[in-house]
């Protein structure tokens, strides 16, 4: 594998067409988790009794819109919710950080999206998804919302609703010239060839990178062989996020493995989320990617720390105080940090 070295490489931007505006849309799922934890999972057919149940607002959607907006973008949110607790509930978070919600739709017809999650004190678990509204945030929905698109100097996006209305707003996004990021999760093979030129940034992780390619994902080196098959399909940036190794960032001008600071985790849940809402962020301020990266990959350090999804995104207060420490020019530091 090889790295940046030169100046220029460092400095190298994406351009960003109505910088000024500086607002993201985001276009994604709302969900509502019923955790129940209990000693160990059913077998088929079995009853045990659950120690303790909890309710964690999330979905990837929500979860990078409420990390942006925190992460101090002005942040408009598209996406479906039912009428229902869970529905309300999810709009008055997102509308108390200052998302704007006043565009995403309310269907009577449909239950809010809801993952129901049953964990062992082991670390096991067995999840349910019923994708509620979010099945209902259809292309026509998104058209009729283009003025959002016309304000936005970046979108992003994600797979947690209709492939169909995804590829319909990044037609229409880029048509306008916007920026665009997609977060290819959960992961899917059959995305349209047509999509990947109109790609920015693709954001995949190890194992969404290899079912997006079908190349080998373990060591760098083939992470990086296997995010090449992208940019031959016309992506012009991959960023992969490696978790604890950091984030690889593979474009024409070469690979860059952005390292991570090390911190002693205690719930990883959401922190893929929290990069991609401050990725969008840094970028659409005119940041250059290696910077951007670096600056997501410390706000996922800090919401790796904290439990919960929604509620483990770090705040501008948390980001900047570490980016001070970590964003001068020498990065070789920053996995000891």
């Amino acid at each position: 594998m090889h790295e940046y070295h030169s100046s220029p490489a460092r400095e190298y931007k994406i351009e960003v067409k109505d910088r000024d505006m500086n607002q993201i849309l985001v276009i994604g799922s709302l969900n509502m988790d019923v955790v129940v934890r209990m000693e160990r999972l059913p077998a088929l057919g079995e009853t045990v009794l659950g120690e303790e149940y909890w309710n964690n607002p999330g979905g990837k959607g929500a979860n990078q819109a409420y990390a942006a907006r925190l992460a101090g973008g002005q942040v408009a949110m598209l996406g479906s919710v039912g009428t229902d607790k869970y529905g309300v509930r999810m709009l008055e978070l997102l509308e108390k950080a200052g998302v704007q919600v006043m565009d995403i739709q309310r269907d009577s017809g449909q239950s809010t999206g809801t993952a129901f999650v049953l964990t062992g004190t082991d670390g096991s678990n067995s999840i349910v998804v019923v994708p509620g509204a979010n099945s209902t945030c259809s292309s026509e929905y998104l058209a009729e919302n283009a003025e959002l698109f016309s304000k936005a100097a970046c979108v992003l996006l994600q797979l947690e609703i209709p492939l169909e209305s995804v590829c319909s707003a990044i037609r229409q996004a880029k048509t306008l010239g916007k920026l665009v990021i997609l977060n290819p999760a959960p992961a899917r093979q059959d995305i349209p060839e047509d999509l990947f030129p109109l790609l920015d940034v693709i954001t995949p992780n190890e194992t969404e990178l290899s079912v997006l390619t079908g190349g080998p994902a373990g060591t760098v080196e083939e992470i990086e062989q296997s995010a090449k098959l992208l940019l031959y399909k016309g992506v012009r940036n991959v960023v992969v996020t490696l978790g604890a190794r950091g984030s690889l960032i593979v474009n024409q001008n070469g690979a860059l493995l952005v390292p991570a600071r090390k911190v002693s985790a205690v719930d990883t849940t959401g922190a893929g989320d929290c990069f991609n809402g401050v990725l969008a962020v840094a970028l659409s301020a005119g940041m250059p990617l290696e910077k951007a990266v670096l600056r997501a990959n410390l706000a996922a350090s800090i919401s790796v720390t904290r439990r919960g999804a929604l509620t483990s995104m770090p705040t501008l207060e948390d980001l900047e105080s570490l980016w001070q420490m970590f964003s001068r020019d020498d990065m070789s530091y920053v996995a000891e940090g």
